[in-house]
């Protein structure tokens, strides 16, 4: 959770700040579904598929990961259900990032660790989708058809979490600003569009359709009018509540149950100008955004995400960092069995058994992003011998 405060008010204000944190934290937490999470050991021989993935491009995945986790100086990595000793997995790391064949990583990933599938109330299933990097035109400055900002993280957001101050509390984030030395919520989405923000901007859109699209998927590629590609990140965001375009404009019989995938949905909102701009100000979740230099977009952990290879979790479940075998079904009907890294989270990814697969950059990906919803399931792969909690409820 995230509180704003200003310089000046941040000590006199620390004391009411715990207090407010230690009374209100369970009625703000977080809902998750009631139910027993947990964990069901397995073998390599039972996963479907396991013999055809030739870790092409997962070895970059992991290898990206594992660089961080060496670095790590904790005991664990932890989830609010999920707990497992670190140590082990750093000792695996440094021995991965030695390995240049894809299949003696395979061999080795074989021999020191195990898969357990992840369940919820007995059942393994749940829902998978998928994610792209998205594609816009843009300028350093504004002018001619460039008018849209594109908008870095506010000077007068302050993060602060509640695990921070006790590790008993839910890792969870409390936003918002001061104003007349109250604490109120952040600007919503409309509030921004109206002019109330303060923050910088990084670059000026032309279309602001695929500014909206850039915040929901999280990241993009900024093509700039001298041909140079620029990579836009994911910053921050206001605190309030995510609510899909998709599920506003069905919910309005604006859109029908078959014209609700991502091609569809930036069609009809290029089409439907002030109609398009209305139903966008609903979502009140507004994302900040940076401008980065990496290898692909930056997850949660910080890192690049891998296509194909890196995929979004509830990482109130599942800790990042963590290796995931995944079964599922891509929208051509192919099925999607393969390993890939819980390298990310998103507003809309909540669950035990719920994944949102990184499908890549450009309008190929966007094509198989936008309509993928399928069912499935995933294992958790963990260190032989580590120390392994789990925190059924």
């Amino acid at each position: 959770m995230v509180i704003v405060f200003d310089e000046k008010m941040l000590k006199r204000g620390l004391i009411f700040l715990l207090f407010v944190l230690l009374v209100s934290c369970k009625g703000s937490e977080q809902k998750q579904e009631a139910g027993q999470f947990e964990l069901q050991k397995s073998s390599f021989l039972s996963l479907n598929g396991w013999e055809k993935d030739d870790f092409s491009l997962f070895d970059k995945s992991l290898k990206n990961v594992c660089r961080s986790l060496i670095k790590k100086n904790q005991k664990s990595l932890r989830s609010e259900h999920l707990e497992y000793s670190l140590k082990e997995y750093q000792t695996h790391c440094r021995k991965i990032l030695e390995i240049s064949d894809k299949r003696a990583l395979k061999r080795y990933v074989e021999e020191n660790f195990e898969p357990y599938l992840v369940k919820f109330n007995g059942q393994s299933q749940g829902k998978f989708t998928s994610y792209y990097e998205a594609t816009l035109k843009a300028s350093r400055e504004r002018g001619g058809k460039y008018i849209y900002p594109i908008y870095g993280k506010p000077k007068d957001l302050v993060e602060i979490n509640l695990r921070d101050f006790d590790a008993s509390l839910p890792n969870q984030r409390l936003v918002g600003r001061v104003k007349n030395g109250k604490l109120v919520k952040y600007y919503t989405r409309a509030e921004i569009d109206n002019g109330q923000l303060d923050a910088p901007v990084i670059l000026w859109g032309d279309n602001e359709v695929d500014i909206y699209i850039m915040q929901i998927q999280g990241a993009a590629v900024a093509e700039l009018p001298n041909g140079e590609e620029v990579r836009v990140a994911y910053a921050d965001n206001n605190g309030h509540k995510f609510r899909g375009i998709g599920s506003i404009l069905l919910e309005k019989g604006l859109i029908k149950s078959g014209e609700a995938s991502m091609p569809q949905i930036r069609q009809w909102l290029n089409e439907n100008g002030e109609s398009a701009k209305k139903n966008m100000l609903l979502n009140e979740r507004f994302i900040f955004h940076k401008i980065v230099s990496a290898e692909g977009p930056i997850g949660a952990m910080g890192l690049p995400l891998v296509a194909g290879r890196s995929m979004a979790v509830d990482r109130a479940y599942i800790p990042l960092g963590s290796m995931m075998w995944l079964e599922t079904t891509a929208p051509d009907g192919d099925k999607l069995n393969k390993m890939v890294m819980a390298q990310d989270v998103g507003s809309a990814i909540k669950g035990a058994v719920r994944g949102d697969y990184f499908w890549g950059h450009g309008e190929e990906a966007l094509a198989q992003a936008g309509r993928m919803n399928a069912r499935g399931q995933y294992f958790i792969l963990l260190p032989k011998g580590a120390e392994v909690k789990v925190y059924g409820k």
